[in-house]
């Protein structure tokens, strides 16, 4: 949640049972108090007082102004985190693409920021560790995570469309120029009408907040760009297709010297068993099982589920 010097209020930390506290807070750091970690939770008296009957339990760290060099990366859209010690000993600033900047008081320590930093830019997430005794924040900026659909067919226009709804960004990729066409798939960042290698390299290359879904129904299609696909750096990688079409892709990948261990994440029949029929079902689907597998999740039932319904770093 950001907050303005003069009371305007962006995001929110927790759908509205404790916003008030934090703006609260938020101002007199603003004012010139020190930084600050505010906790909050249902067993703590005061959770009953700024309205969290929710149960679970809230951290907040706020600060005043970011630093420089980590504001000017988020406006550029760049990868990279700010590495804050809670006991305001130091922070350090470390872009994902160039050196860290600042220190955490040892070099152990930076070592240790610098990994955490790069890990959590990389899955998009902010959390609070323990490094080395130490208690951090590590706040993390980062473009949106990609998906590539490999198939200018229905199902990856709808794909594109959650996706966008989702914020993240969607290429559609195929060579067959006729069907790869920027009117037929208008929530897609980009349209590209090439095989996979120029194409995966023309919208920047495959990293590991990209995610690729393999389309097509043809071998000769869908097979070069999981060739690529699954000896990247890619996050998830998933093909269309029944489970005899599944087995006849299994042997054609081992003829091209794919392993077993190399094949096993490969996510084929893709999508999550939601019984989806039309394609924008399907694509609830695809997108499903990709969030779930970014979030480290099996994606079931959570009435199902046992434990926290978001996991947080143990302190």
């Amino acid at each position: 949640m950001a907050i303005s010097s003069g009371g305007e209020v962006s995001g929110q930390v927790s759908g509205g049972c404790v916003e008030g506290a934090v703006v609260e807070a938020a101002q007199e750091v603003l004012a010139g108090g020190a930084p600050r970690l505010m906790q909050f939770g249902i067993t703590d008296d005061e959770a009953w007082e700024v309205g969290l009957p929710c149960g679970g339990e809230i951290d907040v760290w706020v600060s005043g102004t970011p630093h420089p060099g980590f504001a000017a990366l988020a406006r550029a859209g760049g990868r990279g985190a700010l590495v804050t010690r809670l006991d305001n000993e130091g922070t350090l600033f470390v872009p994902v693409d160039g050196a860290a900047q600042g220190s955490l008081g040892s070099e152990e320590l930076d070592a240790a920021g610098c990994a955490v930093a790069a890990e959590l830019a990389w899955a998009g997430q902010s959390e609070r560790r323990e490094l080395e005794g130490v208690t951090v924040f590590v706040d993390t900026t980062a473009p949106p995570p990609r998906v590539i659909a490999f198939g200018a067919v229905d199902i990856a226009g709808s794909l594109c469309r959650i996706a966008q709804a989702l914020g993240w960004r969607s290429y559609v990729v195929d060579p067959r120029g006729f069907f790869a066409r920027p009117d037929r798939f208008a929530a897609a960042d980009e349209v590209v009408a090439g095989w996979p290698q120029e194409a995966f390299a023309q919208i920047g290359g495959i990293d590991r907040a990209t995610s690729i879904v393999v389309l097509t129904h043809d071998p000769k299609l869908d097979d070069a760009a999981l060739a690529i696909a699954l000896r990247s750096e890619a996050e998830y990688v998933g093909a269309m297709g029944s489970r005899r079409a599944q087995a006849a892709r299994r042997e054609r990948l081992h003829g091209l010297g794919f392993t077993d261990a190399e094949l096993e994440r490969l996510a084929a029949p893709v999508g999550l068993d939601l019984g989806a029929l039309t394609p924008e079902e399907t694509a609830v689907s695809v997108m499903a099982e990709i969030v779930a597998v970014r979030r480290g999740r099996e994606g079931g039932r959570l009435k199902h589920a046992t434990g926290r319904i978001h996991e947080v770093e143990a302190s």
